[in-house]
């Protein structure tokens, strides 16, 4: 045992550097975290231990939209966690209901399964859009195929794994669950070749968090929506990061005045509080699942739907995708600046961004850790970029302050 790991067996813990060996001697290393160790958070700042602060720049891979403890957030959990927090869905509870409707209501579709993780909703959409093929469809049983756009990324359970193109997702997991197509994304002729008969859905991000904030070209998201039409298959859009204000509408797929039959929501549906996903969409196609058919404990328990409905009620005004809207132009303005100064090329739309860091400047991993030592909290996704995704409550002259700190950074390192 070393003489940290020592120390932190015996004693309570009081710096970031002991917490950080707690961290690494008893969790399983499945994730390489910043050396960061954050014990308060408010609006778009966080303190680590010793009392540092630092700027947000990830929210949580967009859980955190409202930034850190909103008020009406806390108020809905606080208040709720003084009532009752679970009751499975072996029984009603007065904030399911209601909770299902508000949210139909806001996203304009009919019917809500509430699920408690990202992966959770997807691996839900997958089945329901398996369960409707047989049933309505008339694909025949066990044959139900799936499309999937390459570079995606949908979780990180082995069904969702199986249809990755991510080696190091993949690596060691299989073997594989069959029933999926992966064509390019972007392409509307692979689209075109990859649907038959068999084909129950097209599953795709609008825009891909993992791959890089990747935008796909203009007219393909219609296109993808015009050939299900076509062929009487489902679209299933995947908006647990997109979703929910962060590219400046409520959903991403609004930006093209596109509709899927299903989508999956999650991280900000939470408020950065709660574990909340769901499936959304139309009647006809939820309408498929019967009792016994699918479910979870947790899913829809009374605190997730109270914190919830409050998200809900917050994106119901607008506040917040206008905010995205217009902070988003300022922010894609700045990081504009500093293409040819050691950005290659900035993608995204909102207030979330893929800084493509240029040829010859550091590694995403070394910017980050960087931009941590000038009190600016990023990640690298993939090797050479930077997904930025600031709290939507951002200010413009906190935006400022990130993206001066990345320009010190990749002026400094080059």
């Amino acid at each position: 045992m070393t003489a940290m790991a020592s120390f932190t067996a015996g004693h309570a813990a009081s710096t970031s550097r002991q917490f950080i060996a707690l961290d690494e001697e008893w969790s399983t290393h499945n994730y390489h975290p910043l050396p960061v160790v954050i014990s308060h958070g408010e609006g778009s700042w966080v303190t680590d231990v010793e009392g540092r602060r630092y700027l947000d720049f990830l929210s949580g891979y967009s859980s955190l939209n409202f930034g850190h403890r909103h008020p009406d957030l806390v108020a809905a959990a606080v208040e709720q966690l003084g009532r009752v927090t679970l009751t499975s869905r072996a029984f009603h509870h007065d904030q399911f209901g209601l909770f299902c409707r508000e949210l139909a209501e806001l996203t304009g579709t009919e019917m809500v399964l509430a699920m408690n993780s990202g992966a959770e909703a997807v691996e839900s959409a997958i089945k329901v859009a398996r369960k409707w093929a047989y049933r309505v469809k008339g694909v025949p049983d066990g044959t139900a195929e799936i499309v999937v756009a390459g570079s995606n990324f949908h979780g990180r359970t082995t069904t969702i794994v199986s249809f990755s193109t991510d080696d190091t997702a993949r690596g060691d997991f299989g073997p594989f669950t069959p029933g999926f197509k992966v064509v390019d994304y972007g392409s509307l002729d692979a689209l075109r070749d990859a649907i038959t008969e068999r084909t129950a859905a097209v599953l795709l991000e609008p825009i891909q968090g993992e791959a890089g904030v990747v935008v796909p070209p203009a007219g393909y998201l219609a296109g993808a929506r015009a050939l299900c039409d076509e062929h009487n298959v489902l679209l299933i859009a995947d908006e647990i990061q997109s979703g929910l204000g962060r590219t400046g509408d409520l959903l991403a797929l609004d930006h093209e005045g596109v509709r899927a039959d299903l989508y999956t929501l999650g991280k900000a549906l939470g408020g950065g509080i709660m574990p909340v996903s769901a499936v959304i969409g139309s009647r006809a196609v939820l309408g498929v699942l019967r009792p016994g058919e699918h479910g979870s404990t947790f899913g829809g328990n009374p605190l997730a739907c109270a914190v919830g409905r409050a998200v809900v009620r917050l994106l119901a005004t607008g506040e917040f995708q206008e905010r995205s809207r217009e902070l988003g132009a300022h922010l894609h303005a700045r990081l504009g600046e500093l293409v040819g100064r050691g950005v290659a090329e900035v993608r995204g739309r909102g207030l979330w961004a893929g800084v493509e860091i240029a040829p010859g400047g550091p590694r995403g991993r070394e910017a980050s850790e960087a931009l941590a030592g000038l009190g600016v909290l990023c990640k690298e996704t993939q090797d050479t970029t930077l997904r930025v995704a600031p709290p939507l409550v951002i200010t413009r002259e906190e935006l400022d302050l990130g993206v001066d700190a990345l320009s010190e950074v990749l002026s400094t390192q080059r």
